[in-house]
């Protein structure tokens, strides 16, 4: 299911124990256009501290309660790194707070996270060869050792999905409109699409644009540039937020620009 990003704003966290709080913010890596952290704003019971919290550890999202489920508990969250959520998250930071919770690494490997599709897999020993206790452990030890060697000062590439609103897109042949809103797969948490508002130039037509299409994003002057011509997007399928995006009308998005869907390719 993808979800909005503005929706997802709107979701409280719930440990184990009571509540966290609300998400305010969410830290996407800017090159697999993955979420990779939730920013929660914890309210008064933590003087409104705020808090990443992992989709490692995120269970199935409660809909209709606009709740999303994580399995650690309140004193964890209270306890855990305290981290700058208005400042660069270093790949340091990040190795402290997985480590904190005893998740594993999702860098390494060719998959969003490790060596699959989905965060919760990692916690999950899914795929792993059968060992005993103590073989796990070493082979763990060993395997975390060499990662953070290897990737402790790599740039985690994270950025805030708010900082990218109202970025300019730009087609090949001119500008196009602007990101309002990002529309997120919940199992994956993979950014699938940008919303592209056209109000100064086609008259108001929202569309969908998936950040495989993007060739460049100038970060230093807030614009995007995708690799498609502004008659492409005059012509494309106009998303409705107000209706189901089911896999149809996807199909129709992508037949229209000649891709490869996203569902075919992985």
């Amino acid at each position: 299911m993808l979800r909005s990003m503005h929706d997802l704003e709107n979701y409280s966290i719930a440990a184990t124990d009571g509540d966290i709080g609300k998400v305010t913010d969410f830290l996407f890596d800017d090159k697999e256009w993955v979420i990779r952290y939730f920013v929660v704003e914890t309210g008064s019971w933590l003087s409104s501290r705020k808090v990443l919290i992992s989709p490692i550890g995120i269970q199935k999202a409660n809909g209709l309660e606009q709740v999303l489920p994580v399995s650690i508990t309140q004193e964890q969250v209270k306890n855990s790194p305290n981290i700058n959520t208005n400042k660069t998250v270093s790949r340091q930071h990040e190795i402290n707070l997985l480590d904190y919770y005893s998740y594993p690494y999702y860098w390494g490997n060719t998959g969003f996270w490790g060596k699959g599709m989905y965060p919760h897999l990692l916690v999950s020993g899914f795929g792993e060869p059968a060992q005993t206790k103590q073989e796990a452990a070493d082979v763990a030890i060993v395997h975390k050792e060499a990662i953070i060697e290897r990737h402790e000062n790599d740039d985690p590439n994270l950025r805030s999905c708010k900082i990218i609103m109202g970025y300019d897109i730009h087609a090949i042949d001119g500008d196009i409109g602007h990101v309002t809103d990002l529309l997120i797969e919940e199992d994956t948490m993979a950014v699938r699409y940008l919303i592209a508002n056209t109000t100064n130039w086609f008259g108001g037509q929202k569309v969908l644009i998936s950040p495989e299409w993007i060739e460049d994003i100038n970060w230093l002057k807030n614009s995007a540039i995708i690799n498609l011509t502004r008659q492409q997007i005059k012509e494309a399928p106009e998303y409705q937020p107000n209706k189901e995006l089911n896999r149809d009308n996807e199909l129709a998005v992508y037949k229209h620009y000649g891709f490869a869907s996203y569902w075919d390719v992985y």
